[in-house]
């Protein structure tokens, strides 16, 4: 069972009560006490985690006695053990179907099934830390007897193909969101990264798929489509959707990748949820600018030997980060965005989706990996926001979306 000793029972029943004024006579120490203490009683769940496709890239095998990966590692930025440390309940594992693979065939579904199966393996045989969990009531299950929930949502609909069959065929398989597209155009919509716009925002096949996705339950994620796209989606989709790992434009002028302040409104309106990633260049236009900053520390790391996952090279890539300071961004920064989206739309529609093990190098100092959902937590309280606020921007947001799609599935 998941530890609520009465210490933090204590500092939550002080908190839920508190605002800012009472939280100002608090040290810094004892605020990130509070902070380390919400993140274990909270449940928090992280929109987008590219834990599969990196354990693909590792050459993953479905071997009972090669599961140390997800458990405890100094690669990547999501483990077990570093995930408890952080309080995280429920990563959704991203089913990463990169665009090359819409010229194959089977436009991807035989990977997606892949890494369906990797996860499906992991919850199953390590069962005592890890377990599937297709709703919000079973990742509160799962939290309360200690384990960590591995729902997933495909990134890139392509695996769809043209037969509206595969999304209950995914759905089935587990999967509870889906990126309508990734880098290119596909057969579903236009991307925000490409410059095609082949169908200048949905397709008309793209149209019965929303409408399905909305029929079986599977959550629409806007994240990674072209403006029109999104547009497109709000008209026609009956259930709110969501952005699993998107930020604000207004941050990145000229950034398509992220949302404008019309679309974040529009969201709302819908009832949807922005995810906000952690990416350097989701969080601050002069990050993006860094590219070669960004090469210039991986060839210092190769001359050395060294990858950004060896616990020798991050002396070097904080030493760099100091003397580079528009390299990465940081914690205050992704709390800039959660404070954007709630000036614009109201702290009901804002929650977390950070990339992790999908933008290399590039996160924010302060929120490094797993361990440190804590600190933008800390971030967020001497900002102002009450427990209850923190708990919607964990977890309650989406959880709200994800059971009023359930519930339109079942009309």
């Amino acid at each position: 069972m998941r530890s609520f000793t009465l210490t933090v029972l204590i500092v939550l029943t002080i908190a839920a009560c508190s605002k800012k004024s009472e939280y100002s006579s608090l040290s810094d120490e004892q605020l990130h006490k509070v902070a380390d203490s919400l993140a274990q009683a909270f449940i928090i769940t992280d929109g987008h985690v590219d834990l599969p496709f990196r354990l693909k890239v590792k050459n993953f095998r479905l071997d009972r006695e090669y599961l140390g990966i997800p458990v405890e590692t100094k690669e990547g930025d999501f483990d077990y053990i570093r995930a408890r440390k952080g309080g995280l309940d429920a990563p959704f594992m991203s089913i990463y179907i990169p665009s090359k693979y819409q010229l194959k065939e089977d436009n991807g579904k035989q990977l997606a099934d892949s890494l369906i199966n990797m996860i499906r393996f992991i919850a199953d045989s390590i069962p005592d830390k890890f377990a599937f969990a297709g709703t919000p009531d079973e990742i509160i299950a799962n939290s309360k007897a200690g384990k960590i929930s591995l729902p997933m949502g495909m990134e890139n609909g392509a695996p769809v193909g043209n037969d509206l069959a595969n999304v209950k065929y995914f759905y089935d398989r587990g999967i509870r969101y889906i990126t309508l597209t990734h880098g290119k155009d596909n057969q579903i919509c236009d991307s925000s990264y490409d410059t095609l716009n082949t169908w200048d925002g949905l397709s008309p096949f793209g149209e019965k798929v929303v409408a399905e996705m909305n029929r079986v339950g599977i959550m629409v994620d806007i994240s990674h489509v072209s403006d029109s796209t999104f547009y497109d989606v709000m008209k026609i989709t009956k259930a709110p959707c969501i952005a699993s790992h998107s930020s604000c434009r207004y941050f990145t002028p000229g950034f398509q990748r992220n949302m404008s302040d019309d679309m974040i409104k529009a969201l709302a309106k819908n009832g949807g949820v922005i995810q906000i990633n952690f990416g350097a260049s989701f969080l601050d236009s002069v990050a993006r600018q860094n590219d070669a900053l960004r090469d210039s520390l991986e060839k210092i790391l190769q001359e050395k030997k060294l990858t950004s996952a060896d616990e020798a090279a991050q002396p070097i890539i904080d030493q760099f980060a100091k003397e580079h300071k528009s390299l990465f961004s940081d914690v205050e920064r992704v709390a800039d965005h959660i404070d954007h989206v709630v000036k614009l739309a109201g702290v009901d529609h804002v929650g977390i989706g950070s990339d992790y093990d999908g933008v290399g190098d590039s996160l924010p100092v302060g929120l490094k990996d797993v361990s440190q959902y804590p600190n933008l937590i800390y971030v967020l309280l001497k900002r102002g926001y009450s427990p209850a606020d923190i708990e919607k921007i964990c977890s309650g947001n989406v959880f709200r979306v994800w059971n009023q799609v359930i519930t339109i599935a079942g009309q």
